[in-house]
């Protein structure tokens, strides 16, 4: 991503690709119980990522994204989910922990070490025996 967005920002329009690729009706209820928000707060913020054009949101209405906010948000949902991968794979951490680490992780390291880790997990999906070889070391190095 070329500009770094507020961890807020990336947190919403996560939140909001997420329940889009649930296929669900998005709304501010809804969006509020999943960040722990109060909904007049999420109408707040709501406004102001609809005044950067990346969400269209009408007051008691549906939200949804634009191509932009749905492009944005596709990318910061990638970026979580390969550095949960990570450190589930390469860290062997149980998935609560690597939920959460990967939360912080995504909003505080820096592009260029993220998209290194998402291409890293790519690599290991397209190449299984890399990663086939690879943990067998790390299943060494953990049982000591």
């Amino acid at each position: 991503m070329p500009s770094r967005r507020s961890r807020r920002e990336e947190e919403y329009l996560e939140a909001l690709y997420v329940l889009w690729k649930r296929d669900e009706t998005i709304r501010v209820k809804v969006l509020a119980e999943m960040l722990n928000v109060k909904p007049p707060s999420i109408v707040e913020y709501l406004n102001k990522l609809a005044r950067k054009g990346l969400v269209k949101y009408v007051k008691h209405g549906a939200i949804t994204l634009t191509d932009e906010g749905a492009r944005l948000a596709e990318a910061i949902y990638k970026r979580h989910e390969a550095l949960k991968e990570f450190l589930m794979t390469l860290l062997k951490l149980p998935e609560d922990i690597a939920e959460d680490d990967a939360c912080s992780m995504e909003h505080e390291l820096h592009d260029l070490t993220v998209n290194r880790i998402v291409k890293l997990m790519d690599f290991f999906k397209e190449n299984p025996q890399a990663l086939s070889a690879l943990m067998g070391v790390v299943n060494t190095i953990y049982e000591k």
